[in-house]
């Protein structure tokens, strides 16, 4: 049991405006985290849902790259039903004072509204990323912060040598002191005796006065002032007390075997596919059903999704499927396939393995598969998708080297 000092004393920031291109054309219109995941839920939603479930009451959002799609949902969902007026706050460069310029580095994001900090009295700062799917427990995270009397603390997640290269690569003794830290190395540290790395979830506990002294002398020497780049070395050099967090050691209540050390960083569209698709297994490593630690979202006014006829050749049918509210599937079938809100998909259609974002609309006798499909797509009647890549990449869609189809909204 945790005291409910953790969570008075610590407020939140939440970095969640970077503009990221890897999972372009999804990324064209909207932030990463405010891309959909599992039909109903938004990316961002994972660590705002972290916070909640955690006790912290006080989060401050920030945003920046197409800032309007993240700011509507956060307040028509946040905002609104949780009771707690303040419990988020979004803020973007965009619509702050006169005197402030857009982000040029995640330290520079929090050094920029480092009056939200110096005006709290809280005892820690949590700074997180928005753009990770995973669930954790950050009362466990401050305990262990409190109880090392760390500086900061870096969570940490075991990776792949192959896929080290595209983070912060951590080196720990055995009390899980930090000795060393490169970002984003071409040769990263393994972890003794083993294959692996010790990787840097880019989630952050800080001493408020530790968080504002470091930031306040490294401005000074950098321009472009980021954590992992410039921050956390500057506190290694320092003899500062840096301390990872193995997130593997973080459980939340009804928490499956399959979902220990869950966390991903979805940075490509064929990752950000892949985990999708793993949720409509029999046992997913991402266990949306445990209602002791739920992702919330906004879940609106939708009706029930919905099946009509049931006629040979012409049956709606949802199988091995998730299917959002407001959702008709009209004398078609919907195979292994994740459909977001609103959806209609039409007669005789055949949708397999596939994304279907917001209010997307399948014409009759159409053939899908291996597709992500954006909000408020409409398909027209015989359309073929994911059968010819050659035929796709002429429609102007994006095929990715697993190949995924991927059919963007069209400005208009």
């Amino acid at each position: 049991m945790y005291s409910d000092d953790v969570c008075r004393n610590t407020i939140a920031m939440v970095l969640a405006g970077g503009k990221n291109d890897s999972l372009s054309p999804l990324t064209s219109r909207r932030a990463k985290a405010s891309v959909s995941f599992g039909g109903k839920y938004k990316i961002i939603d994972f660590v705002l849902s972290n916070m909640f479930n955690s006790g912290i009451s006080k989060v401050y959002i920030l945003t920046q790259y197409r800032a309007y799609s993240l700011t509507k949902h956060i307040r028509e969902s946040w905002g609104k039903w949780t009771g707690l007026g303040e419990f988020c706050v979004a803020i973007s460069p965009e619509t702050s004072s006169e005197g402030e310029e857009w982000f040029k580095g995640t330290a520079d994001a929090i050094l920029q509204y480092l009056r939200f900090v110096e005006s709290t009295d809280a005892e820690y700062v949590a700074v997180f990323g928005g753009d990770h799917i995973y669930k954790m427990d950050v009362r466990q995270m401050i305990d262990f912060h409190r109880t090392t009397s760390a500086d900061i603390t870096i969570a940490a997640v075991e990776v792949m040598v192959e896929d080290a290269k595209r983070f912060g690569v951590l080196s720990v003794d055995d009390e899980s002191r930090v000795t060393a830290f490169a970002e984003k190395p071409d040769k990263p540290e393994h972890i003794s005796g083993r294959s692996s790395c010790f990787a840097s979830m880019g989630n952050y506990i800080f001493s408020t006065k530790k968080l504002i002294e470091v930031l306040q002398e490294c401005k000074k020497l950098y321009a472009n002032l980021d954590f992992g780049k410039h921050v956390i070395p500057a506190m290694l050099a320092s003899g500062d007390r840096v301390f990872a967090y193995n997130f593997n050691d973080n459980v939340i209540p009804g928490m499956t075997i399959e979902e220990r050390g869950y966390w991903k960083d979805v940075a490509t569209i064929d990752s950000y596919y892949a985990a999708n698709m793993d949720l409509i297994h029999v046992s997913p490593e991402l266990n949306l059903y445990n209602y002791k630690w739920p992702i919330l979202t906004n879940q609106g006014n939708l009706p029930p999704a919905k099946t009509i006829f049931d006629e040979d050749r012409r049956r709606g049918q949802n199988l091995n499927s998730y299917v959002s509210g407001g959702c008709i599937t009209s004398g078609s079938t919907v195979s292994r396939s994740i459909v977001g809100p609103q959806c209609k998909i039409h007669s005789y259609t055949l949708v397999e393995d596939s994304i279907l974002f917001e209010k997307v609309t399948i014409g009759r006798h159409a053939k899908i598969r291996n597709a992500i499909i954006d909000k408020n797509v409409v398909i027209p009647d015989g359309a073929v998708i994911g059968y010819d890549r050659e035929d796709d990449l002429k429609k102007g869609y994006t095929v990715t080297p697993g190949g995924i189809v991927v059919v963007p909204r069209r400005d208009k």
